[in-house]
């Protein structure tokens, strides 16, 4: 959908053939991991990255829509992006377009509204929109070992989307509508991508999708622990992530991949959504509470240290002050290493949307920041039970403060730790070292790098 474009082209970017590309995510990983490929695409193409709109002649908005407060901060980018730079085109994409493009394209901010079942025309649309370079070739995603956008070569994380799309239709998600039907990506096209981001410096890769767990259900002789093992003998990647499965995905086998193999991250990213059986009944999940209890219990069984965290709905319809406690408590017995908390979200076109107890506004509100509260205190407590282990860091950036540099970095177990040394010490960003966790200092652990 294509709208205001003669009034936001910016006429010097047609001149040159080097337009100035800026990319901006909200949203999950897997968005991250499509922004990526965008980037490679537009660097392929003949296009510059840059930070930020205003210095871009074409500003992409990758979107996220799984709540109304994710809309809400897009409209506001998509605005302030206009306000930084009246001239350029500025392209709003992904899955809030996908759900409501129409309302999209009435911003007088926009200049084009592209879906994900357009995003892979994407970068031809907006350089014919600004009557620039043909598209770019077929497999311009995989040709070019390119830096994620914004950032340096080199970067230490990557994402790497392995499958899109979920069949499971929740009753409050909107995602199996904008990302339609689940499909898995080749294993030889992942291996592939995943050496040229280690070619490029990732010391680390983080596999996303929006259904791990199922990997490999359209294609032969193949699954996610299959994938996994190839990916380990196949490629040089110093440390492999997996950003989230259901509970009832994980199995002994599969955790034998991780006690047998270091660079499998010891972290475990498992969607909760309630706490109260009759709730995760009406959300149509997949698992009871004792389901969830006992694969977390397996997971602590075979690796004590790891981290899992966990995504929780408060005031689905429904849910009763009784319901919410049987949360609170569920929630304290997991001692969860972070909580991700979300106030339920009316999306059109959800079950949700039309089911009787809707919970008022100001109850939502009390009960994230009850459960808000128990999730700071299990995100310290899980930090203060790992004090004064040694832990591999990954060190992400560092910056000169007062004759010190101050590193900060990630555990394999998902802990954000920090750590000053003397300036003109050991070059360290981009680099996986030992270090002792000594101390918690807000949201980070303070760490001494051996």
């Amino acid at each position: 959908m294509t709208v205001n474009i003669a009034s936001t082209i910016n006429p010097a970017a047609a001149a040159t053939g080097h337009p100035r590309v800026a990319i901006a995510t909200h949203g999950c990983k897997l968005n991250q991991a499509d922004s990526s490929v965008l980037a490679r695409q537009f660097q392929a193409a003949g296009c510059q990255i840059v930070a930020t709109a205003a210095a871009a002649d074409i500003y992409i908005l990758n979107t996220c829509t799984v709540t109304a407060t994710a809309d809400a901060k897009a409209r506001q980018a998509l605005r302030a992006a206009r306000r930084a730079n009246p001239q350029a085109l500025i392209v709003a994409a992904g899955c809030y377009p996908q759900r409501a493009a129409a309302e999209l394209a009435q911003l007088p901010a926009v200049s084009l509204v592209i879906p994900n079942t357009a995003k892979d025309q994407l970068v031809a649309q907006t350089l014919a929109a600004l009557d620039n370079a043909a598209p770019p070739p077929a497999n311009a995603a995989t040709s070019v070992p390119l830096p994620f956008p914004g950032t340096v070569p080199g970067r230490s994380r990557a994402m790497v989307k392995i499958q899109e799309g979920c069949d499971q239709v929740c009753a409050y998600c909107i995602v199996p509508k904008v990302r339609g039907r689940e499909r898995s990506i080749p294993p030889a096209d992942l291996v592939q991508q995943i050496q040229e981001r280690v070619q490029a410096g990732s010391r680390e890769v983080t596999l996303t999708g929006t259904q791990l767990g199922t990997y490999g259900f359209d294609l032969p002789d193949i699954n996610l622990a299959g994938l996994l093992r190839r990916i380990l003998a196949a490629t040089g990647v110093e440390r492999l992530r997996v950003s989230s499965l259901q509970p009832q995905e994980i199995s002994p086998e599969l955790l034998d991949l991780w006690t047998a193999d270091p660079r499998l991250c010891p972290h475990f990213h498992l969607p909760l959504q309630s706490g109260s059986d009759p709730i995760l009944k009406a959300m149509r999940r997949r698992y009871t509470t004792a389901q969830f209890a006992a694969t977390v219990a397996l997971i602590r069984q075979a690796i004590p240290d790891a981290g899992i965290t966990a995504d929780l709905i408060v005031g689905f319809p429904g849910e009763t002050d009784a319901h919410f406690q049987e949360t609170l408590s569920f929630v304290r017995q997991m001692q969860f290493s972070d909580l991700h908390i979300f106030p339920y979200s009316i999306r059109p076109g959800t079950t949700a949307a039309h089911l009787d107890g809707q919970v008022a506004p100001p109850v939502k509100k009390a009960r994230a920041a009850q459960m808000l509260e128990l999730s700071q205190q299990s995100f310290n407590q899980f930090r203060r039970r790992q004090l004064g282990q040694t832990r591999p860091v990954l060190w992400e950036s560092g910056k000169q403060d007062q004759g010190l540099t101050q590193w900060r970095g990630l555990t394999d177990n998902y802990i954000r730790v920090h750590a000053a040394e003397p300036a003109g010490g050991p070059h360290r960003r981009n680099t996986i070292t030992p270090a002792q966790l000594l101390e918690l200092a807000g949201n980070s652990v303070a760490a001494s790098p051996l």
